[in-house]
């Protein structure tokens, strides 16, 4: 991964979960070609997209992530049949999900970059980063980690009453 030379006030960190077969191959492409973008992509690699389960991305958002990219082969050239077909319908519904908790949807872009496409991959990585440097950083969602308790332990009235009428 080259780096570009502009540093900025702001940089963004972005997660990018990939499709094995293709973006993967299209970022390696891109990388042995000696492209030069930006390095605030983190990627995560997957045999496929359709195995992507959207908690992934909510997660990402949660634990800091400004951005998230999810990219696969094209429609009708996935690995495993159907699987990017079925990514696709799957996170279509999940827009409306992300929405709803207060994600921005801008800050999250679907893109379909095959193995020979290492230059599509400088450009959705570069066109990503820089709007996500202009929205600035994600504060909202973040602040549901720390509100969050997965203890187990009912430490509010409400819960305790919640639980007692069980």
């Amino acid at each position: 991964m080259h780096e570009t030379k502009e540093k900025h006030d702001f940089e963004p960190k972005i997660v990018a979960f990939v499709c094995t077969w293709c973006t993967y191959a299209g970022a390696d492409l891109a990388g042995t070609s000696r492209l030069h973008y930006p390095s605030n992509v983190r990627v995560l690699k997957f045999p496929c997209t359709g195995r992507i389960d959207p908690v992934f991305i909510l997660r990402a958002f949660q634990r800091g992530a400004d951005g998230v990219l999810v990219s696969g082969c094209h429609p009708g050239d996935c690995h495993y049949m159907a699987g990017n077909l079925h990514a696709r319908r799957r996170f279509a519904a999940f827009r409306g999900l992300l929405d709803f908790v207060g994600v921005d949807l801008n800050r999250l872009q679907f893109s379909w970059v095959s193995a020979a496409e290492g230059g599509k991959w400088v450009e959705v990585v570069t066109d990503l980063t820089e709007r996500i440097r202009a929205m600035g950083p994600m504060e909202e969602f973040k602040a549901l980690e720390t509100e969050e308790c997965w203890s187990g332990e009912l430490n509010s009235p409400e819960l305790q009453e919640a639980y007692n009428n069980i």
